[in-house]
């Protein structure tokens, strides 16, 4: 569907070409589309399902259905090499881990028709894999939680959190013969209760990583654009509410700035040498005062809505950056204000009201039910729902009760996987996340056996 562009004020490019959106369940596509179409940038959106948010947005110019990349990671990566090649093309914006993966992967073959704004293999490797992370970490200065792989953790008195070693199932990580399509979610542990070792490399399909828990369920993260190890356009947010009491992807969270976050998220970024986009994740230590690395999203993240409206537009930046334009950045954002996501919001109600995690006080019902109805109020600012674009609001709620109805028609539904974690419980309020599976687009925590499933990574938010 074509916009009116002359009825929008907003500046025009003038060329045919655009770009290409994998779309997902998370906000993360729609506000690509809200942030280019407008300035009359061509729009493409590719996934798997028509019933992505995104395929119903007015800002969306065509909709193409491709291989899911959890099912065939690299007839999902044919599927984008080929859409690449259309005239109307210009560039590819990663939304999820699989997105970056295969674009990283290809790069050089990418290259030959389209820009590549994103990193080289080696250096998505150092992101995705966590190890080869925290030694970047090291490197850099930035603290770390205590962190090990699992056959060489030996302190389970201690309240620790079980962690996929790397944020995608890939071949390059996992090895060409793995039929593993999900390496699972982040698991707190209940101290004095290890998991089963092999029972858990045999489900997760490598050996994952064993972490300190962080006491705070607040995470801080700096996103940035850089070019060729250089920054050209930062932010900063504090999630303040998550789809779980414990913790989860953003449900609500508010602009911040603190030039201690902006130090750290920059050293890792410099120590990268990056390209491209990042939201960078933290934990503040309380014991020591300190911003703790949890994790690196080599992608847009799912509250990118919230980014735009409060001065930070990056999918524009990203499209500037990609035409080798100045980045009309002026280093200013709105601190102080926050934004929701409506679903999230309900999902931490209902954690609330129905939830326990033994390592984390549940909140009062009523101080919740104050809490979110004085942000909603105090600050309108909503993901998916806006004026001039309803309907992927209303295709977001329909998902919603789709998976809803399934979750109460299956007896024995299964929990899939964060950047991940995908399918509910049936005594859940089910989350359509279907596409993504890290802290800030995570699977919201849900109790295991032996631990505390949390959300891993994302997140994002």
């Amino acid at each position: 569907m074509t916009v009116d562009t002359n009825s929008l004020d907003m500046h025009r490019h003038e060329t045919d070409a655009g770009v290409l959106v994998p779309g997902i369940g998370a906000p993360s596509t729609v506000a690509c589309l809200r942030s280019l179409r407008p300035r009359g940038i061509p729009t493409v959106v590719a996934s798997e399902t028509a019933e992505t948010p995104a395929a119903s947005s007015t800002y969306c110019d065509d909709f193409v259905r491709v291989p899911d990349p959890r099912a065939d990671l690299h007839a999902y990566g044919d599927a984008l090499l080929e859409l690449a090649n259309r005239p109307d093309v210009r560039t590819i914006i990663p939304v999820r881990e699989e997105d970056v993966y295969v674009l990283a992967n290809r790069k050089d073959a990418f290259a030959e028709v389209v820009e590549t704004n994103w990193p080289d293999f080696e250096t998505l490797r150092r992101v995705q894999d966590r190890v080869e992370l925290f030694a970047a970490a090291d490197a850099a200065g930035v603290a770390v939680p205590e962190t090990a792989v699992f056959d060489q953790w030996d302190d389970w008195e201690q309240e620790t959190i079980v962690k996929p070693r790397y944020t995608v199932a890939a071949p390059a990580y996992l090895g060409s013969n793995t039929d593993v399509e999900s390496i699972g979610s982040t698991e707190y542990q209940i101290p004095g209760a290890p998991p089963d070792p092999q029972a858990l490399v045999e489900e997760r399909g490598h050996m994952p990583l064993v972490q300190e828990r962080i006491d705070d369920s607040r995470e801080f993260a700096f996103f940035a654009l850089y070019d060729e190890g250089k920054p050209v356009a930062t932010f900063q947010h504090c999630q303040r509410r998550g789809w779980k009491y414990c913790g989860g992807p953003s449900a609500y969270r508010e602009t911040v700035y603190d030039q201690d976050l902006e130090d750290a998220g920059r050293a890792i970024l410099d120590e990268l040498e990056w390209h491209g986009l990042a939201m960078v994740e933290f934990l503040r230590d309380e014991s020591d005062e300190e911003y703790k690395l949890m994790e690196i999203n080599p992608r847009f993240w799912s509250s990118l809505p919230f980014s735009v409206r409060a001065g930070a537009d990056f999918p524009y930046y990203y499209w500037q950056q990609a035409l080798g334009e100045p980045i009309e950045d002026d280093a200013s954002y709105e601190v102080g204000i926050g934004g929701h996501l409506l679903r999230g919001e309900l999902s931490h109600v209902h954690s609330v009201l129905t939830e326990e995690y033994p390592m984390v006080e549940r909140p009062s019902l009523p101080s919740t039910l104050v809490d979110v109805a004085a942000s909603l109020v105090r600050e309108p600012r909503f993901d998916y729902a806006v004026a001039d674009d309803p309907a992927p609001f209303f295709q977001d709620g329909l998902n919603l009760l789709r998976a809803f109805r399934e979750s109460r028609s299956d007896p024995e539904p299964v929990v899939e996987d964060e950047n991940d974690r995908e399918r509910s419980r049936s005594n859940e309020l089910p989350q359509i996340e279907p596409l993504v599976r890290d802290d800030d687009e995570a699977e919201p925590p849900s109790p295991t056996s032996q631990g505390i499933t949390q959300a891993s990574h994302q997140l994002d938010d």
